[in-house]
């Protein structure tokens, strides 16, 4: 059976996995620069990121790595892991009382082959209030949250409606996740390889 290998250090996607029974043989974040480039979109950039890592985590030709990419886009503008508590409040007041997107993409590899997908929900923020923004940021839940927030956290409060995909909010999409798997030959629902 191959070995899988998580290439994050988010523990959401760790959690994710085992959602589904799956615990990853060892735990490899890439080390990659994710600076956006000038002027590219959020789709491409999850993209180019979540290949980017998949393609730098070392394992052995029958492994399979499982990396992933999550932004918050707000029309164009590429909204990642806020550097401290003001970009923070900036991004959550933008998305105040507006619609975004999140996308995740998730790659896949074993030796030399790459599967790649990526998926869009939006997401409905309410209108936010001083009072919200300011307990949210006291709660500390927005560091390392791209886009400054956490649907699985307190700011689960803020958000109405969802359409699309849950734990690509998170950050792994579960369901497109395990087909990659399946497809890189990994036995996700049991059966031994």
């Amino acid at each position: 059976m191959p070995r899988l290998i998580l290439g994050s250090a988010s523990p959401r996607r760790l959690e994710l996995l085992a959602q589904i029974g799956l615990v990853p043989d060892d735990v490899r974040p890439p080390d990659i620069d994710e600076t956006p480039q000038k002027g590219e979109l959020p789709r491409d950039y999850v993209r180019r990121i979540a290949a980017a890592k998949v393609a730098a985590v070392q394992a052995e030709p029958e492994d399979v790595v499982l990396c992933a990419d999550t932004t918050v886009a707000l029309g164009r503008r590429i909204m990642g892991k806020p550097a401290d508590a003001a970009e923070a409040e900036a991004f959550l007041r933008a998305l105040s009382g507006r619609r975004h997107r999140v996308i995740t993409a998730v790659a896949v590899k074993r030796g030399d082959r790459q599967w790649l997908r990526d998926v869009v929900t939006t997401v409905a923020v309410k209108r936010l209030g001083p009072p919200e923004i300011a307990a949210y940021l006291a709660s500390g839940d927005w560091q390392g949250k791209a886009g400054g927030y956490a649907i699985q956290g307190p700011a689960g409060a803020f958000i109405p409606w969802i359409n699309g995909s849950f734990t690509a909010v998170v950050g792994l999409p579960l369901a497109e996740a395990a087909g990659l798997l399946v497809a890189a030959g990994y036995p996700v629902y049991g059966g031994g390889a």
